[in-house]
C-alpha cells in the first residue's frame, strides 16, 4: 500500500498488528496520544517498534468491553505510525501516532496473542473547491460555527485558526470531527463516510445539533444566577422584616413556624431532589391562610419530610467475637443464621459500602425467629424495627396513600424507618407468607421493590411522592411456610430455615434461657424454685407437643407464678419442682408419651408429615369392604393427598399377582382410606407410600409394623420420589418413640442438615421403590397366614 503525503511517497504494509481502541476514533493526518494498559495491546506496540512502527487503529464498539473480540470491532480504521513511545512505572505504554491513511479489515490473520489484519486501502476522493458552490458553502458555515461553538464549549482557540487554514472539506471534516468529543457510534458513523462532501454536511448538522444545547445551557446558567440573586434579595428582606416585627413588639407566629420549618428542612439533609419538594411546599404554606384544610395537609407532609433520616444512620459493630458473643447469649444453637450474620460483618468490615441482606426466616412457629432478629440488632449495634403483615391486603400498607386521600401517610416500611430515627436499622418484616390480595392491589407485589437490593435504593412512597434509599436497611422477613411467598418475591429473598427443637436442645434453651426469664419476670430467684432435670423433660414431652417453645415457656411460667404465689403469701421454703410432684403442679399429663400402637394392625400404616407447626405422625388407615370398585377418601385431604391415594391404588392394580390378588378384585371391592383428625386440613405428596403400604396390608390381610414409619412419594409405577422436612419428620418420629425411618434414596444427602445426636437415635432405611418398603414393613402373623389375601368371586 502506497500512501503520498506533501513530503514523500511511504510504502505500507497490508498485513498489519491492530490494536482496537476504546473511546477514540483516530482520523488520517491528526496526531494523537494514546495510552497502551492492555497486555495484548503492549504486546502489539513491541512488536510494531520492532518492525516497521506501523499499526492499525479501529474503535471498538463497546468501550466497556475488556476483551473484544473481532465482532465487536469495527470494520474500518486508520494505518497510523508510532513517532514516540514512553513506557509508564505502572506497566502501560504512551505512544503518539500520526494517522496516515483510511483502511478496511479484509480478513484477520491472526486472533492471538494479539490481532494481526490484511487491510484494504480506502483512497481519498478528491474535490474541486474552485468549482463545486456547495463545497464552498459548506466550509464557510462550518468554520462559521466553530468560531460560535469556542466560547460556549471551552475549545482550545487555536482550533478555530487550524480551520481557517484548511481549504479541503474532508481534512476540514475530520479535524473538527477528531475535536468534538463526539461518541463512538457517532464519530465512527462520519469516519465510514467516505464522501468528503457528504461527511461536512455531516459535521455541519452536529454542529448545529451542539450550538442550540451550549445556547441553551448558557440560558440555564444564566436563570440559576437569577434564581440565587431572588433567593438572597428574599432572605434578605425577610430579616428586614423580622426585625421590623420584633422592633414594634409584635410577634408573628406564622412567620415563626415558617422560619422553624425552614431550619428543620435545612438540618435534615435531604437530597436535592427532596429539598426542591420541600421548600415548594414550604412557599405554598406561606401563602396559604393558615386555617384552611390544605394548609393542615401541607403541614403534615412538611412534618414527614423533617423528621424522616435521610442522611442520618448507626455505626455498626464490626467486632467479630463480640457479636459472636451477643448471639449466642441470646440463642441457643441456630448455627447456619449465626454464621450469616457473621458473614455480612466480616464482609463489612472490609468493604465500607455494601447493601443489606434480604433474609427470610421460615419455620414452625415458637423457634425464635422475631426474637433473633432483636438479637441481630443487638449484635450489629443498630436500631430494630418490626412490623407484622398478617392478613394485609392493601397494597398502600406497604407503599402509603396519595396526599389526594383524606387522612393519607405514608405505608408501613417509611413508618418503621420514622420511627427507628436511622436509614440504617434492622427491619423486621413478621408473617409475610400470610399476605391476602384483594380489589384493593396485592401487598406481595408491592413488597417487590422493597425486598429487591437492587431496586430499593430507589423506594417510591407514594404519600411522599420522592424516592426513599432503603440500601442500607438490613430487611428479616418471617414466615411459617415458604409456600405461601410469592415466587417472585422469594427469589429476591435469602431462605434461611429453621427447624424444630429436639428434646435435648429444648431442655438445654430452658435452663439456660427460660427458667431465667421466667424467674426475672416472676419476681422470683434461685434460692426460691429448682426445678429438676427430670421434671423438664416431663413438661416437654407430656405438657407440650410443639416444635418451637412457647407452650413449654407457658408451662414454665405458672409453674413460676404458683411459686410466687406461695412466696407473697409468706412462704420462704425453696420449692423443689419434680417429676414426683409435677402433676400438682400443672394436673394430669395432656399428652401421653406411650406408642399409640399397642399392636401391629392390618390397615394400618404410621406415616410422617411436614406442617406449619413441625412435624407430625400419621396412622392411615385401609379397609375393604365389599361393593362395586368405589375409593372413598376422608380426613379433609388436598388435592395432592388424593392424587397420591389415587396413584398408590394404580400401583397396587398393577402387582395383583404379586399380592396374591384377582384381577378383578377392584370392581368387587369398596376401598376406603382415612386419615386421622379430620378437622385438620392436610395435602402434600409425602404420604403415597405410607397409603400404598396401609392398602396392600389391607388387602393381604397383613399386619403392618407399628415401629415403623415411612415417608416418600409413590409414582404408578412404584418407585419412591424425594420429600422434604426430614428433619422435623425424623423429630416427629422420635416424640412417638418411633426408632426406625424409611426414606426415599434420594434423601439420604439430606440426612448432613440433621444434627448427630439425633441421628444416632434413628435407624434410616433408604427406598427406592415399594419394593424395598413393603418386606420390611409387612409382618406374617399366624391369623394372617391361615386368611390369606381378600379374594372376591
Amino acid at each position: 500500500m502506497t500512501v503520498s503525503d506533501d513530503k514523500a511517497v511511504v510504502e505500507i504494509p497490508i498485513e498489519l498488528p491492530l490494536i482496537p481502541v476504546r473511546d477514540a476514533v483516530v482520523y488520517p493526518d491528526i496526531n494523537v496520544p494514546i495510552i497502551v494498559a492492555r497486555e495484548e495491546t503492549v504486546a502489539t506496540v513491541e512488536e510494531a517498534i520492532k518492525t516497521d512502527r506501523y499499526i492499525f487503529l479501529v474503535s471498538q464498539m463497546d468501550p466497556s468491553e475488556e476483551h473484544p473480540d473481532p465482532q465487536t470491532i469495527y470494520k474500518t480504521g486508520t494505518v497510523v505510525s508510532i513517532l514516540k513511545h514512553m513506557k509508564l512505572p505502572d506497566g502501560r505504554v504512551q505512544i503518539l501516532v500520526e494517522g496516515l491513511h483510511k483502511a478496511a479489515i479484509e480478513e484477520y490473520l491472526q486472533v492471538k496473542p494479539f490481532f494481526k489484519v490484511r487491510v484494504r486501502p480506502i483512497p481519498d476522493v478528491e474535490v474541486d473547491v474552485s468549482t463545486s458552490r456547495e463545497a464552498k458553502t459548506l466550509i464557510r458555515e462550518v468554520k462559521k460555527k466553530i468560531k460560535k461553538l469556542l466560547p460556549l464549549k471551552n475549545l482550545p482557540p487555536e482550533i478555530a485558526s487550524i480551520a481557517n487554514s484548511i481549504q479541503s472539506p474532508g481534512k476540514l471534516a475530520d479535524m473538527v470531527a477528531s475535536n468534538l468529543k463526539l461518541k463512538i457510534s457517532e464519530a465512527q458513523a462520519i469516519f465510514e463516510t467516505h464522501q468528503p462532501i457528504d461527511r461536512l454536511r455531516k459535521i455541519d448538522n452536529l454542529l448545529t445539533q451542539e450550538l442550540e444545547v451550549a445556547s441553551m445551557q448558557a440560558q440555564m446558567q444564566s436563570g440559576v444566577s437569577e434564581e440565587t440573586n431572588r433567593s438572597q434579595r428574599e432572605y434578605f428582606l425577610r430579616q428586614q422584616m423580622e426585625a421590623v416585627m420584633e422592633e414594634l413588639g409584635e410577634v408573628d407566629e406564622r412567620l415563626e413556624e415558617i422560619n422553624e420549618y425552614r431550619k428543620k428542612i435545612r438540618k435534615a439533609r435531604m437530597p436535592a431532589l427532596a429539598h426542591r419538594e420541600a421548600m415548594r411546599q414550604l412557599a405554598r404554606l406561606e401563602k396559604m391562610h393558615q386555617d384552611t384544610a390544605e394548609s393542615a395537609v401541607v403541614r403534615t407532609y412538611l412534618d414527614w419530610m423533617v423528621e424522616l433520616p435521610w442522611k442520618q444512620g448507626t455505626v455498626d459493630n464490626l467486632d467479630l467475637g463480640k457479636a459472636r458473643q451477643i448471639l449466642d447469649e441470646d440463642h441457643y444453637g441456630l448455627e447456619n443464621i449465626k454464621e450469616r450474620i457473621l458473614e455480612y460483618l466480616a464482609i463489612r468490615k472490609l468493604r465500607k459500602k455494601m447493601k443489606g441482606p434480604i433474609l427470610c426466616f421460615i419455620g414452625p412457629p415458637g423457634v425464635g425467629k422475631t426474637s433473633l432478629g432483636r438479637s441481630i440488632a443487638r449484635a450489629l449495634g443498630r436500631k430494630f424495627v418490626r412490623i407484622s403483615l398478617g392478613g394485609v391486603r392493601d397494597e398502600a400498607e406497604i407503599r402509603g396513600h396519595r396526599r389526594t386521600y383524606v387522612g393519607a401517610l405514608p405505608g408501613r416500611i417509611i413508618q418503621g424507618i420514622k420511627e427507628a430515627g436511622v436509614n440504617n436499622p434492622v427491619f423486621m418484616i413478621d408473617e409475610i407468607d400470610k399476605l391476602g390480595t384483594d380489589f384493593r392491589g396485592d401487598p406481595s407485589s408491592a413488597l417487590l421493590e422493597v425486598l429487591d437490593p437492587e431496586q430499593n435504593s430507589n423506594f417510591s412512597d407514594h404519600y411522599l411522592n420522592l424516592t426513599f434509599d432503603l440500601s442500607n436497611v438490613m430487611f428479616i422477613c418471617t414466615g411459617n411456610m415458604e409456600d405461601g411467598i410469592l415466587p417472585s418475591l422469594r427469589d429476591r429473598m435469602e431462605i434461611i430455615q429453621l427447624s424444630g427443637y429436639t428434646q435435648e436442645e429444648k431442655l438445654k434453651i430452658a435452663n439456660q434461657y427460660l427458667i431465667p426469664r421466667q424467674e426475672e419476670g416472676n419476681g422470683l430467684t434461685h434460692s426460691d424454685v429448682i426445678f429438676s432435670q427430670n421434671s423438664l423433660r416431663l413438661i416437654i414431652s407430656q405438657y407440650t407437643k410443639e416444635a418451637g417453645l412457647r407452650n413449654l415457656e407457658r408451662e414454665l411460667a405458672s409453674l413460676c407464678r404458683k411459686v410466687a404465689r406461695k412466696k407473697a403469701e409468706g412462704s420462704k421454703k425453696l420449692v423443689k419442682i419434680s417429676g414426683a410432684n409435677l402433676h400438682n403442679f400443672l394436673g394430669a399429663p395432656r399428652f401421653l408419651t406411650e406408642k399409640e400402637r399397642k399392636n401391629d394392625e392390618v390397615g394400618v400404616a404410621t406415616g410422617l408429615a411436614w406442617t406449619q407447626v413441625g412435624g407430625e405422625t400419621l396412622n392411615i388407615e385401609a379397609a375393604i369392604v365389599a361393593g362395586s370398585g368405589k375409593l372413598t377418601l376422608t380426613g379433609q385431604l388436598g388435592e395432592v393427598m388424593r392424587e397420591s391415594a389415587q396413584a398408590a391404588l394404580s400401583y397396587t392394580r398393577t402387582r395383583t399377582k404379586k399380592f396374591g390378588l384377582t384381577d378383578d378384585f377392584y370392581t368387587t371391592s369398596d376401598i376406603h382410606i382415612h386419615v386421622p383428625a379430620g378437622a385438620v386440613p392436610k395435602d402434600g405428596p409425602s404420604a403415597g407410600v405410607t397409603m400404598a403400604a396401609a392398602l396392600v396390608s389391607a388387602l393381604t390381610n397383613t399386619p403392618i409394623n407399628k415401629d415403623i414409619a415411612m415417608t416418600g412419594e409413590i409414582t404408578l409405577r412404584g418407585r419412591v420420589l424425594p420429600v422434604g422436612g426430614l428433619k422435623e419428620k425424623t423429630l416427629a418420629a422420635l416424640r412417638s418413640s418411633i426408632g426406625t425411618i424409611i426414606i426415599p434414596e434420594k434423601n439420604k444427602k439430606d440426612l448432613a442438615e440433621i444434627p448427630m445426636h439425633i441421628r444416632r437415635k434413628v435407624k434410616y432405611i433408604y427406598a427406592s421403590t415399594m419394593d424395598d418398603i413393603l418386606p420390611l414393613v409387612m409382618k406374617k402373623s399366624d391369623s394372617a397366614q391361615k386368611k390369606g389375601p381378600l379374594k372376591h368371586s
